[in-house]
């Protein structure tokens, strides 16, 4: 009766830990986020996060299309230079960057103007990488609201002055939502326990 008890009060305390970090990921971000063009602060780098662009049923996913056209919107109205895109190519038919960098060009952004980095296998690298390799200390988080909050806890947590300019959101993601929950708490934990990307490599330039 002992040990159940210790397991329930465990389960308990595991769940309300991972909720109050949840809602405190939000509310640290709450006044760097935009919602539109015409408010949001110049930046030089706009660091469009990646994603893959089907979903499960071979379908355009809404959230790439989304990410594409929040990106595709700030550099147009000038509110940034350049387009970093970093995204995961783990797998050799797997290529998030490099998708993005076609839809992008197909839309009229200059080619010269989007920069790729293919080590963005989580969110954590692509922020830590846009400062260590890519060396912007100023940047614009391009993604959906709820992913750029996340984000954001990380860039202030490396000293990397960030704003995020919230894509439009996909409605019907519960399994985002319950998904966020843990990855917040992943996070959290590799703040704790000073977890760095998998690979830096050499520096790379933006003019």
């Amino acid at each position: 009766m002992k040990k159940i008890k210790i397991i329930l009060l465990l389960i308990v305390f595991v769940t309300l830990s991972v909720f109050i970090i949840y809602h405190w990921v939000s509310f640290k971000a709450k006044d760097q986020l935009y919602d539109s063009v015409n408010n949001i602060p110049k930046n030089k780098v706009g660091l469009l996060l990646g994603v893959n662009k089907f979903d499960y049923h071979g379908n355009v996913n809404l959230f790439y299309k989304h990410r594409l056209d929040a990106a595709v919107a700030l550099y147009n109205a000038g509110k940034i230079e350049y387009i970093l895109v970093s995204g995961d190519n783990s797998r050799k038919n797997y290529d998030e960057p490099t998708s993005f960098k076609n839809d992008l060009i197909a839309k009229g952004i200059p080619e010269a103007k989007i920069v790729l980095d293919f080590a963005g296998f989580r969110t954590l690298d692509s922020v830590f990488r846009a400062h260590a390799i890519f060396g912007q200390n100023s940047i614009t988080i391009i993604s959906q609201k709820f992913h750029n909050e996340r984000a954001l806890y990380l860039a202030n947590h490396f000293d990397i002055k960030a704003v995020g300019y919230n894509a439009v959101d996909v409605k019907n993601r519960t399994n985002m939502v319950f998904r966020e929950y843990l990855a917040r708490t992943k996070a959290t934990l590799d703040i704790i326990f000073n977890v760095k990307p998998k690979f830096l490599g050499e520096k790379i330039n933006i003019p």
